[in-house]
């Protein structure tokens, strides 16, 4: 397989596929699921938003080695995050069963923060990348 095809698949396919997951669960009313906690709805978005900005980290790290710092990295999946998180909310303010929150937008946020810091804590420490079968940098 070529290489420009492998890396789309394994590092930018994911990335796509969460963001036309909540595209698509956008359309829908609020899912209810699991138990009752108070802000639920809150560590749902920051879970959703954590995952698409490690993922995005992962996807820029890995297709340009090296070009980025982890620093930059790390700000430019926030902003993709966030961003993407807040046209999603725009995008609810049109749907006739959601409505837009700007605390959905914070907690997006949030989330894209911790969950870019916590693949940059994971992958950066001591050159060594932790979620590889080797345990070294490709």
């Amino acid at each position: 397989m070529k290489t420009a095809r492998r890396t789309f698949l394994i590092y930018w396919l994911p990335v796509i596929a969460l963001c036309a997951a909540i595209v698509v669960q956008s359309n829908y009313p609020s899912p209810d699921f699991g138990p009752f906690f108070p802000l639920k709805d809150k560590v749902l978005h920051m879970a959703a938003y954590g995952i698409l900005a490690a993922l995005f980290y992962r996807a820029c790290r890995m297709t340009w080695p090296g070009r980025l710092s982890p620093a930059q990295l790390l700000a430019i999946s926030v902003c993709f995050a966030t961003l993407f998180g807040v046209s999603d909310e725009i995008h609810q303010s049109f749907v006739a069963a959601r409505q837009a929150d700007a605390m959905d937008g914070v907690a997006d946020f949030a989330g894209s923060v911790l969950g870019a810091l916590a693949y940059m804590g994971l992958t950066s420490r001591g050159g060594r990348c932790f979620l590889s079968r080797t345990g070294r940098r490709r």
